[in-house]
């Protein structure tokens, strides 16, 4: 990093452990968090943790907003979210399989009551028709998650906008960096490939693009970070960058501001 970019990271990290009492902190770029980085905690205690990120944008998975909730305790759970600040962009991964059209328009109707205005997907082929219609119907985007290389259905975000090509335009692709990198792709000719058709991108950070268990703190490792939002600035991407952080499960706020001052500073040095 130059020098500035090092003076607009330690600006990052302090605003990142400000309380949502004060201002948050504007980008261009959007920066969210996927709630499954605290699957370990309840919603009330995670959401606490979520504000002192500074971090408005959240990815909600289904530990904070289960699949079975009540139309009352989605609108009480709404609340929550909203009273802390956050603004719910998306949920997921929800699992749309190869269903019958009625019980894949139950996570829908889940979506749509939790206030979500899309949905992070991990659909079969064979389910995208039903998937597409519903889309449409509810007038809630699906962003299909690439799994890595273990995935059967989508491993790569090539399998994704493949599978898009020619469907409505709520359907496309949620970038995961972290399996991208591990598919062996280049990760910022991706985003720029994507093109509109990119909805969400999670970020996390590898040591080893062959190992799945070396993620670390954003910008410890060798995912290209400036890059990347150097890439998104240039599409005028307009979706959030979400940090999905799957390690230190137990305590994870530490690393995530770590990652997030990080993330703010190669935005301001950016912005420079």
């Amino acid at each position: 990093m130059t020098r500035r970019q090092m003076m607009g990271f330690c600006g990052g990290l302090a605003a990142a452990r400000t309380h949502f009492g004060a201002e948050p902190r504007r980008e261009e770029i959007r920066l969210g968090v996927c709630t499954y980085s605290f699957h370990s905690f309840q919603r009330r205690l995670a959401i606490s943790m979520m504000k002192q990120l500074g971090a408005p944008y959240v990815s909600v998975k289904e530990f904070h907003l289960p699949y079975c909730i009540t139309p009352q305790e989605a609108s009480r759970a709404r609340n929550d979210f909203q009273r802390a600040g956050l603004t719910i962009v998306s949920g997921g991964v929800i699992p749309l399989a190869d269903e019958e059209p009625a019980a894949l328009k139950r996570y829908f109707e889940y979506a749509r009551g939790c206030g979500m205005p899309m949905i992070i997907a991990a659909p079969t082929h064979s389910a995208l028709g039903a998937v597409e219609k519903l889309a449409q119907e509810f007038d809630i985007r699906v962003a299909i998650h690439n799994h890595g290389p273990e995935d059967e259905e989508f491993p790569t975000a090539k399998s994704v906008l493949e599978a898009v090509k020619g469907r409505d335009a709520r359907l496309g692709l949620c970038l995961d960096l972290g399996h991208s990198l591990r598919s062996g792709a280049e990760v910022v000719q991706e985003l720029a490939v994507a093109g509109t058709r990119l909805l969400d991108v999670h970020i996390k950070d590898l040591r080893s693009a062959s190992e799945k268990k070396s993620q670390c703190d954003v910008g410890e490792g060798i995912m290209p970070v400036v890059a990347i939002f150097q890439q998104l600035k240039k599409m005028a991407y307009g979706g959030c960058v979400n940090l999905e952080y799957e390690i230190n499960g137990d305590n994870p706020l530490p690393g995530m501001l770590h990652s997030f001052g990080y993330m703010r500073g190669v935005l301001a040095g950016l912005a420079g």
